[in-house]
């Protein structure tokens, strides 16, 4: 049997991200989302979250993309830089981390802040995951993995697409790369999560064309999903024009979203004989 998670990150980012993701799980076929304990739409996305229950929620781990820490910056100094930010992205973090410069007792302590934060909200948590996978990183995804069995998370995101998967998408090397070294890290993570409990999914897709998926790229991973349960991962928004502003990761934010909204992916969903599914059905 098929079943399929579809997972937005970014819940709580901006405002047309939590819009677009929102209308994703409406209107379309988005079964789940990671909310963003210190992002700066992290409150509104808390209500829409309420009003929308059946929508699985997440906590998005954050320990880079320029946001703020849930913790003061004065606690935890050796995460943020000089204005009072995380690092930009994850080769700015693990740089600083495997040299030592990062506190793992600051580490630990602003992780399970975001934890705690997203927890006080009484909000259904589904599972956990990270901005830029950062979970799975060697050292960190224990760490997490110590906290879901502390605060009984019982499912996690293992971001492992499969080395020769494209789905039609013309990535650069620099992205084949990239992809290859995450597979390879949530591979050793995924080990440690079945040592620990934490269940999974057994197949991810998303990864290789993250921010660029559309309605064909889709459709393409729709084909090619095996047996058992995968999730996609996305990032819809409403306006790519307006978060390309505010973001200049070069993201196709209402592409993806309309991926989701598209009759024929709907009617390919039936065809395939796909069950959606959030994280919480992973128990089933």
């Amino acid at each position: 049997m098929k079943k399929l998670i579809v997972n937005a990150d970014d819940f709580g980012l901006h405002t047309l991200i939590n819009q677009g993701i929102i209308k994703g799980y409406r209107e379309g076929f988005i079964t789940s989302t990671s909310l963003m304990p210190g992002a700066p739409a992290y409150e509104e996305a808390v209500a829409l979250a309420k009003a929308n229950p059946g929508l699985g929620i997440g906590i998005h781990l954050t320990l880079v993309g320029s946001v703020a820490t849930v913790l003061p910056a004065s606690q935890v100094p050796t995460l943020v830089g000089d204005d009072g930010l995380l690092p930009t992205d994850y080769v700015a973090f693990a740089k600083r981390f495997y040299t030592g410069t990062v506190s793992r007792s600051e580490l630990e302590a602003e992780l399970r802040a975001q934890i705690e934060k997203v927890l006080a909200t009484g909000l259904a948590i589904t599972h956990i995951d990270s901005h830029q996978h950062t979970h799975v990183l060697p050292l960190i995804n224990l760490l997490v993995l110590k906290l879901c069995n502390e605060y009984n998370i019982k499912r996690i995101r293992i971001p492992k697409e499969p080395y020769g998967f494209s789905g039609g998408f013309a990535a650069g090397l620099g992205r084949k790369i990239g992809r290859c070294g995450l597979s390879f890290c949530a591979d050793m993570a995924a080990m440690a999560a079945d040592g620990r409990g934490v269940r999974h999914p057994q197949h991810f897709f998303g990864m290789l064309a993250g921010g660029r998926l559309n309605a064909t790229l889709v459709g393409n991973i729709i084909r090619a999903l095996p047996e058992g349960v995968s999730e996609i991962m996305t990032h819809p928004g409403l306006d790519t024009a307006a978060l390309s502003e505010a973001f200049s990761w070069q993201y196709h934010w209402r592409e993806e979203l309309d991926a989701y909204l598209d009759a024929g992916n709907k009617a390919l969903l039936a065809r395939q004989g796909v069950t959606l599914i959030n994280f919480g059905g992973l128990d089933k």
